[in-house]
């Protein structure tokens, strides 16, 4: 009798049950006006061609530029394609973006692939949340990102002084031998984040002048850590691309990884823990206190792996996106003299020489134009986040890429991810013109962007703290420029390498500098 059950239930779920989702999808998708979209096909079972692609991709810096040459081998901007056994879905079409992101948002929530991917380093937080948790992280960090908050300028200067350190131009020929801007603004935007969102600087930049230690001798030494945080994005970035198969890239190097970032995020963690009592009774005085994310954190839990958790994804924002934008800036200035000379002198006519700088403000910055569109086409031809995903939380479909033309809605079922890589779609000719792969900021001055320019994310989930990213940039861009009259790059020809891994950067932004003084 035993072994009839169980082999009625055997039959159920082997036989029966694929066979009676088939026909439910199948009419889900009638009655949606769906149509099967163009398949990607493997020339290896379970896509094991395609990882050894990619993977061959990222050991080249490459992996963007690969999904954009997949892209357009395939000649559509949407696709299926199974990996592992399981169907992925593709998109670049901005009208599917919007939908994932905004009208559609309850559609869909950040897969569980991801959330697990990234549970070893950086536990749940912000951008792995969903739901209720999602909605209370974001609400807390709301308030660090007012106009008032965005717009303090002074402490940023300190760090923009504490960057010129590792600047050192020729005395006589006024020229700086061969430069690495890359790391110096990792450097700098660990700095800068650590300060606005924890209250206290990790001073990396002092740390890594000689002599080490310079600054503050009870600061957090950030040259180990520096290097486990880089390696463990990456490998968050390898296991990312496995997608459900992450588990299968776990080496013992990211396990150590993660345990030195952890150690990183509870120092800061306890000492904020240990100053909370005087703070409240501070604040219970009327003392006005500047708005530090983990201190306000600290009133709706003492948890400490709770805390750990929110730091480390706040941290890989302020610290990777930024920095990213500042490192493709320069790597496209460099190799665009034109357009440098353009902007330093509309910088210096705007606010003053190095020396005697005047009124770089909030919104003088973003009201500086050319300064704007620059930093809007590094954007869009390096966006932070390239490869982006979500999973459908229920049966449903997008605008497009269905059918042969991809002109008719397409099917999602429930559970499937959706890939979609804005570095691909801003990079689309058919969108941006057939110079939509070379660097012209003059396209914005008469183009207002949709969703089809998404460097910030889009709906609900949208980035809280691009104002802060676009016044940082700005405000370094202004000062470097303003004290360095020309840039060029040690080898114009370089390839555009990418440091991919949740985030992008330039693999080397490796120039000479003159200085103006």
């Amino acid at each position: 009798m035993l072994a009839v059950i169980a082999g009625l239930i055997a039959l159920y779920f082997v036989v029966l049950r694929p066979v009676y989702d088939y026909f439910r999808h199948a009419a889900n998708a009638r009655r949606l006006h769906c149509e099967t979209p163009h398949t990607k096909t493997n020339s290896l079972p379970l896509g094991i061609d395609h990882i050894r692609r990619m993977n061959a991709a990222d050991k080249r810096d490459m992996i963007p530029d690969e999904v954009l040459t997949i892209y357009k081998e395939e000649g559509v901007s949407s696709f299926q394609h199974w990996l592992g056994g399981r169907r992925q879905l593709f998109t670049a079409e901005p009208r599917n973006v919007q939908a994932i992101l905004a009208t559609q948002f309850n559609d869909f929530e950040i897969p569980e692939n991801r959330q697990l991917n990234f549970l070893p380093m950086l536990g749940q937080g912000i951008f792995t949340a969903n739901g209720q948790l999602w909605s209370h992280s974001r609400a807390m960090l709301r308030p660090q990102f007012t106009r008032q908050q965005v717009a303090d300028l002074e402490i940023e200067e300190l760090h923009v002084q504490q960057l010129l350190m590792h600047i050192k131009p020729d005395q006589e020929s006024r020229w700086t031998g061969a430069t690495n801007l890359g790391p110096l603004f990792f450097q700098l935007t660990i700095d800068s984040a650590t300060e606005f969102l924890f209250g206290q600087s990790v001073q990396s930049q002092l740390q890594a002048l000689p002599g080490g230690m310079s600054g503050d001798h009870n600061a957090y030494n950030w040259r180990n850590l520096a290097q486990h945080f880089d390696d463990g994005t990456r490998h968050l970035g390898s296991r990312g691309r496995l997608v459900h198969l992450y588990r299968l890239h776990n080496p013992r190097e990211f396990q150590e990884d993660c345990r030195e970032v952890h150690a990183f995020a509870d120092h800061f963690v306890k000492q904020a823990l240990k100053r909370a009592d005087a703070e409240e009774k501070a604040e219970a005085s009327g003392e006005k206190k500047r708005y530090v994310f983990l201190h306000e954190l600290i009133k709706e839990t003492k948890d400490p792996i709770e805390l750990r958790c929110q730091l480390l994804h706040i941290l890989l924002a302020g610290r990777d996106t930024t920095a990213g934008l500042l490192g493709w800036t320069f790597f496209l200035l460099a190799r665009h003299p034109q357009v440098y000379s353009k902007l330093r002198k509309i910088l210096i006519e705007t606010f003053g020489e190095y020396d005697s700088p005047r009124d770089i403000t909030f919104e003088r910055l973003k009201g500086c134009v050319y300064l704007q569109h620059i930093l809007q086409e590094s954007l869009r031809l390096y966006p932070s986040v390239p490869l982006n995903s979500r999973m459908a939380v229920k049966d449903t479909s997008l605008p497009l890429g269905g059918g042969p033309h991809g002109t008719s809605p397409m099917y999602v079922r429930k559970g499937e991810e959706v890939h979609y890589s804005v570095y691909v779609m801003q990079r689309r000719k058919d969108i941006w013109g057939p110079d939509a792969e070379e660097f012209n900021p003059e396209r914005w001055t008469s183009r207002r962007a949709g969703w089809e320019y998404l460097p910030f994310n889009g709906g609900p989930r949208i980035c809280l703290g691009q104002q802060f990213a676009l016044t940082e940039a700005g405000y370094v861009t202004t000062r470097l420029v303003q004290l360095f009259d020309e840039i060029t790059a040690i080898d114009p020809t370089e390839v555009d390498k990418h440091q991919y891994s949740v985030t992008s950067a330039p693999k080397s932004v490796l120039v000479n500098l003159h200085s103006s003084k």
